[in-house]
């Protein structure tokens, strides 16, 4: 549909990380906006401070009258009342993937795909840009700390730059000039059913790239012969078009040299530690270039990168404490994460509090999540946290951590975790998890403090 013509939106599921970009999109380009959710968060508080009318009770008494554009998101049950009401009704009702699309079909689109990493290279891109003078739009999967937000506005902006989530095959409405994909293991098996069907979404995905665009693909992928288009490749480690060399450590900062298959071509001074985002900073760089920026822009650029909430947050970093914030919730994601983690304090102490995420994703994953999690020297796990799902028989908190390979393990109830928390001797604390384990980070790190 032609949304130049659409003046006013109603959101199912406003305060999502990804419908609450969307929604502040319509509200700057001057559209009226609403919507519901199922209960506040600083997300939703953050659109009401905008101007933005929200209501958590699912009553369709609560819905405007005029609209014209109903967006939501696949989390939102089929059974919740809104929803079945606004199904049955003649206004059009587009998912967030479907309204992206349509959007990016006005801009320059550099989308960003990858079962991890994703966030954090689509803001990296996003910061590259912006710190060098280009008017960017972005919309990021999380708050990043350059921006505050998970949205980026600029006037008169010509690019877009856009996280591009498999979930729920969302990035096939995406047809964008340039693409990178991160990384394609095995993830949302609920609802891809096998890792092969997940690969070849992701190769749907590259095939939609623009024919005169990009694709940038982490080595490993083996994707680019897939791809009848320009492409090059990207590693932190193996031979690629595009890598690191010369790593170093200086003053807490990880630095290396940015270098192509004929020479080096840039200087990188990172503040994220491990091997990951020097993955992840190449991604960026090699997008950045091929967009038409110099070697020594993108070195600007990703020097005064600040990260994304959540992604290797440092909430205490003392000489006697650290406490560290990670939505890691994949095994391969754990395993970044603490590489990371021994990197930094390779002598000290390690304690994880993980809450699992989907008991789909525990079932699908259970071995690779005890392997991960024994890297830890002690293990706090919290109940899995069902977002959208119902119990799954036999999968369980409990379950998993038999399968965990640690003597110091225990599972610990959210609404304990402080008194569980206060019985360690406490050195490095690494909080992981992409349910709710955010709600409680601040009250853990006052009793730690």
């Amino acid at each position: 549909m032609n949304l130049k013509t659409v003046n006013s939106v109603y959101f199912l599921g406003i305060g999502g990380i990804g419908m609450s970009a969307l929604a502040r999109y319509f509200n700057f380009e001057g559209k009226t906006v609403a919507g519901y959710d199922r209960t506040p968060s600083p997300l939703t508080d953050r659109l009401s401070e905008e101007g933005i009318s929200i209501h958590y009770t699912d009553s369709v008494d609560l819905i405007p009258s005029d609209i014209d554009l109903i967006v939501y998101t696949p989390a939102i049950p089929s059974e919740q009342e809104e929803f079945k009401f606004l199904k049955k009704s003649s206004i059009p009702m587009l998912k967030r993937s479907e309204v992206l699309g349509e959007i990016s079909k006005d801009y320059y689109t550099i989308a960003i795909a990858g079962t991890h990493g994703k966030t954090t290279i689509t803001s990296m891109v996003a910061q590259i840009l912006k710190h060098n003078g280009v008017a960017v739009n972005a919309f990021i999967g999380g708050i990043a700390n350059n921006f505050n937000s998970n949205l980026l506005l600029s006037k008169n902006a010509e690019v877009m730059v856009v996280e591009a989530d498999e979930f729920d095959r969302s990035f096939l409405t995406l047809h964008p000039d340039m693409a990178i994909i991160s990384s394609m293991d095995a993830d949302h098996l609920d609802i891809y059913s096998t890792a092969d069907y997940l690969k070849k979404s992701f190769f749907m995905f590259s095939g939609q790239i623009k024919g005169d665009g990009w694709l940038i693909s982490q080595s490993r992928l083996d994707i680019a012969p897939e791809f009848s288009g320009k492409s090059v490749s990207y590693s932190a480690t193996d031979d690629a078009d595009y890598c690191a060399s010369n790593l170093s450590i200086d003053d807490g900062r990880t630095v290396f040299d940015l270098q192509n298959k004929a020479s080096k071509i840039a200087r990188i001074s990172l503040q994220l530690p491990g091997n990951h985002n020097i993955e992840n900073a190449i991604a960026a760089s090699v997008a950045a270039l091929k967009f038409g920026l110099s070697a020594k822009q993108v070195a600007d650029g990703l020097r005064q990168y600040l990260g994304v909430r959540r992604r290797f947050e440092f909430l205490i970093h003392t000489d006697k404490l650290v406490m560290i914030d990670d939505y890691a919730h994949h095994p391969t994601e754990i395993r970044a994460c603490l590489q990371a983690v021994r990197s930094l304090f390779p002598n000290k102490k390690v304690t994880g509090v993980f809450q699992p995420h989907l008991f789909s994703r525990t079932r699908d994953f259970m071995d690779d999540f005890a392997q991960s999690l024994s890297q830890l020297d002690e293990l706090l796990l919290l109940d899995i946290y069902p977002a959208r799902e119902k119990p799954i028989a036999g999968v369980s908190s409990a379950a998993l951590l038999e399968k965990v390979r640690i003597e110091n393990k225990q599972l610990c109830k959210k609404d304990e975790l402080v008194n569980c928390i206060d019985t360690k001797n406490i050195e490095v604390l690494i909080m992981m998890g992409a349910g709710d384990i955010d709600r409680i980070l601040q009250t853990v790190k006052s009793k730690l403090s």
